[in-house]
């Protein structure tokens, strides 16, 4: 399971943390308190909290998360690593943005179809 929270660095709640770095733990921590013994008790999974803030920037664990799913999906439909990872990032990135309009301006028409990623290449170069 895994749990998303986007923070603004300037927002007057995260001006007593003094690095960015801290910002992330910290978020990270309280999802994890709030969430993870639910998690591990009563669905025996594993809780990953996704911590990104409002600059584009990753934290820790989830910039782990994205290198064991690119990781495992590189494997798994033989494509290149760098490729794969570039793409679930901009995949995910473009994700939040269409959650975020969503939620200010709510669903218009029919939600998309999702893509078919085994037979997908990820490549966004042609080689040739």
């Amino acid at each position: 399971f895994f749990d998303v929270r986007v923070f603004h660095a300037p927002a007057p709640s995260n001006r007593r943390h003094t690095t960015i770095a801290r910002m992330y733990n910290q978020h990270e921590t309280l999802k994890k308190t709030a969430y993870n013994a639910r998690v591990l008790q009563v669905e025996k999974a594993v809780f990953t909290p996704l911590v990104f803030s409002t600059t584009g920037g990753v934290g820790g664990v989830a910039e782990r998360f994205y290198k064991r799913i690119a990781e495992k999906t590189a494997l798994k439909t033989g494509q290149k690593y760098h490729e794969t990872i570039g793409y679930i990032r901009k995949r995910l990135r473009f994700d939040l943005l269409k959650t975020t309009i969503i939620a200010l301006r709510g669903n218009r028409g029919k939600p998309a179809a999702t893509p078919n990623i085994r037979g997908m290449d990820l490549n966004l170069i042609p080689e040739g």
